[in-house]
C-alpha cells in the first residue's frame, strides 16, 4: 500500500476543498449578513493542513493500484466531509454541535439532503449557498473533477475512477483518458446547471434562488433555501422544470455525453435501461394521481396531478424535494414512494438507490430462473438489449444487491435499538443509504431530533449508499489490508 502516496494526494485535494469556502464568504460580503468570518478561517485551516499533508511526501508519484484508489476514494469522501463541518461549527447562526455540523456536512456532500436545521429562511445567505454549493459538489463527485488534474500532477486516474463511478460495468469510459473524460462529465454537468438556473429564473424565482436550487436539481440532492422547500414557491412550472431536470440528471451521463458529441438523440431511444426508468416513472405518478384524486385531497384534478407528479419525480430519484408533506398522504402512497427511492436513478447518474440498471439485471434474472424451472434443460441467457451479459455481471448484481439488503437491516435494527420507532427507523434509514433525505414520522421533516447515537449510524448509511456499498465495504475485509 503506497500511503505516502495517498497521503500527497489526500493533501492536495483538501488545499482544492479550500478553496470552495471563498464563494460563500463572498456571499456574505455581498449581502452583508456577517457569516463569512467561519468561511475565512475553515479556507486556511484547510488549506494549511492540505499544504502540511502534502509538502513532505511531495515526490512520492508511485502508481496507483485499485486498492489504493478504494482507499483514497472513501478517505476523500470521509475527509472532505469532515472538513466541510468546520464552519459550520464556527457558525454563531445556526449553532450547531460536533454531530450536527458532520451530519450537515455528510448530507451535503453526499446529496442526501437530510438536515437537522430548523428555520431555514432566516438562515445567513452564505450559509443557505454553502449547503447547496456542498450537495453540488458532490452530485457528480469532487473525486471525478480531482481525476481530471491528477494526471497533471503525476498520478493515474483509472483506479479512482473505478471506485467512484455508479453502475455494475465500471470499465467502459467515454474517452481514450479518464482526464478526458472527468472533463467531459463536467462540462455536462455545468451546462445543465446553468440551463436549469436560466430555467428557475425564468419561471419566477430570484437569482439566488434560482443558483441555490439549480445545485441541489442536477445534484439531485434535496437541500432548498425554504423551509418549506418547492413549495415555497407555489408555482407549477417551476415545479415542472424541477422533474424535466431531475429526469434528466437521474438519466446515464454517458448518454447525455453521446448526444452532445454525436449530435443525435438516438442513444437515448435505444437504451434499456432509460426505457425501464421512465416506465417506473410512468407508474408511480399514474398511481399517486389515481389515490390522490380517490381521497378527495386537494381541490382540483390540476393540483392533485401537480403535486401527485411532483412528489412522485422527486422521491423516487431521491432528490427529495417537497411540494406537500407526503408523509402526511394516505399510508400507501408514502410507502411505495420510499420504497421507490431503493431504485433511484440510472447507473452514472447523480441519483441514488441501487441504480435502474441492477433492478432491470435482478428481474431478467429472475424470469430467467422461472422459465429454468419450466425447462431445466434449456439455455437461457441474460440479454440487455441486444446484448448478452456474462455471468460474472450478474452475480456482482446479485452480491452487491445481497450487501445493500444487509446494510439496510444492521442499521434500520440499530437504529430501533436506541430508541427510535420501527417506522422512522426504517424510513429514516431507506432515506440515507439510498441519499433520499425526507423520512416518515419522526423524520418526515427534519433530523433535530434523532439521537446522536443514531445521526452517526445514518451517517454511515449515507456513506454507504454514496459509495455503493462495496467501495465501503472493501476496506472491512483483512484481504484488502494484506501486502
Amino acid at each position: 500500500m503506497q500511503y505516502r502516496s495517498i497521503i500527497r494526494i489526500l493533501g492536495l485535494l483538501v488545499a482544492l476543498f479550500s478553496v470552495t469556502m471563498i464563494p460563500p464568504a463572498l456571499i456574505s460580503v455581498v449581502f452583508g449578513d456577517g457569516s463569512g468570518l467561519p468561511f475565512v478561517l475553515a479556507f486556511f485551516f484547510c488549506l494549511v493542513t492540505g499544504l502540511i499533508f502534502w509538502y513532505p511526501n511531495r515526490e512520492h508519484r508511485k502508481d496507483l493500484k485499485a486498492r489504493e484508489g478504494f482507499l483514497i476514494v472513501v478517505l476523500f469522501w470521509t475527509v472532505l466531509a469532515s472538513f466541510a463541518a468546520l464552519p459550520l461549527l464556527m457558525l454563531e447562526q445556526p449553532q450547531l454541535t460536533v454531530t450536527d455540523a458532520f451530519f450537515e456536512s455528510f448530507s451535503g456532500l453526499t446529496t442526501t439532503g437530510a438536515t437537522v436545521i430548523q428555520g431555514i429562511d432566516y438562515l445567513p445567505k452564505a450559509v443557505l449557498f454553502y449547503r447547496q454549493q456542498l450537495q453540488w459538489l458532490g452530485g457528480m463527485g469532487i473525486i471525478v473533477l480531482a481525476v481530471a488534474i491528477l494526471p497533471i500532477l503525476g498520478v493515474g486516474g483509472m483506479q479512482l475512477y473505478r471506485a467512484e463511478m455508479p453502475g455494475p460495468v465500471k470499465d467502459s469510459k467515454m474517452t481514450p483518458r479518464i482526464a478526458d473524460t472527468a472533463k467531459h462529465l463536467w462540462y455536462i454537468y455545468l451546462g445543465l446547471t446553468i440551463a436549469c438556473a436560466l430555467c428557475y429564473w425564468a419561471a419566477g424565482m430570484d437569482w439566488f434562488d434560482a443558483i441555490c436550487h439549480s445545485f441541489s436539481t442536477i445534484a439531485i440532492g434535496g437541500f432548498s433555501t425554504h423551509d418549506a422547500s418547492m413549495g415555497y414557491f407555489d408555482n407549477g412550472l417551476i415545479n415542472i422544470i424541477c422533474a424535466v431536470f431531475l429526469w434528466i440528471a437521474a438519466l446515464n451521463f454517458a448518454l447525455h455525453y453521446a448526444a452532445v458529441s454525436n449530435r443525435s438523440l438516438r442513444n437515448y431511444f435505444y437504451d434499456p435501461e432509460l426505457r425501464a426508468f421512465f416506465l417506473i416513472q410512468f407508474i408511480l405518478i399514474a398511481i399517486c394521481f389515481v389515490v390522490l384524486m380517490q381521497h378527495k385531497l386537494y381541490p382540483d384534478v390540476e393540483t392533485t396531478f401537480d403535486l401527485a407528479m411532483f412528489q412522485a419525480v422527486s422521491i423516487s430519484t431521491t432528490a427529495g424535494f417537497a411540494t406537500d408533506s407526503f408523509s402526511e398522504w394516505p399510508v400507501f402512497l408514502p410507502i411505495i414512494l420510499i420504497f421507490a427511492s431503493f431504485i433511484g436513478g440510472c447507473a452514472s447518474s447523480t441519483g441514488g438507490g441501487m441504480k435502474v440498471i441492477r433492478v432491470l439485471l435482478l428481474y431478467i434474472q429472475g424470469v430467467r430462473e422461472v422459465n429454468r424451472l419450466i425447462h431445466p434443460k434449456a439455455v437461457y441467457a441474460v440479454k440487455l438489449g441486444s446484448r448478452t451479459l456474462p455471468d460474472k455481471v450478474v452475480d456482482a448484481v446479485w452480491g452487491f444487491f445481497s450487501a445493500y439488503a444487509a446494510i439496510f437491516l444492521i442499521i434500520m435494527l440499530s437504529l430501533i435499538a436506541t430508541g427510535m420507532d420501527d417506522v422512522t427507523a426504517f424510513s429514516a434509514t431507506a432515506a440515507c443509504l439510498n441519499n433520499l433525505g425526507p423520512g416518515l414520522n419522526a423524520v418526515a421533516s427534519h433530523y433535530g431530533d434523532v439521537t446522536d447515537t443514531g445521526k452517526w449510524l445514518l451517517i454511515s448509511a449515507m456513506l454507504f449508499g454514496r459509495l455503493e456499498v462495496f467501495s465501503l465495504l472493501v476496506l472491512f475485509t483483512p484481504a484488502f489490508w494484506r501486502s
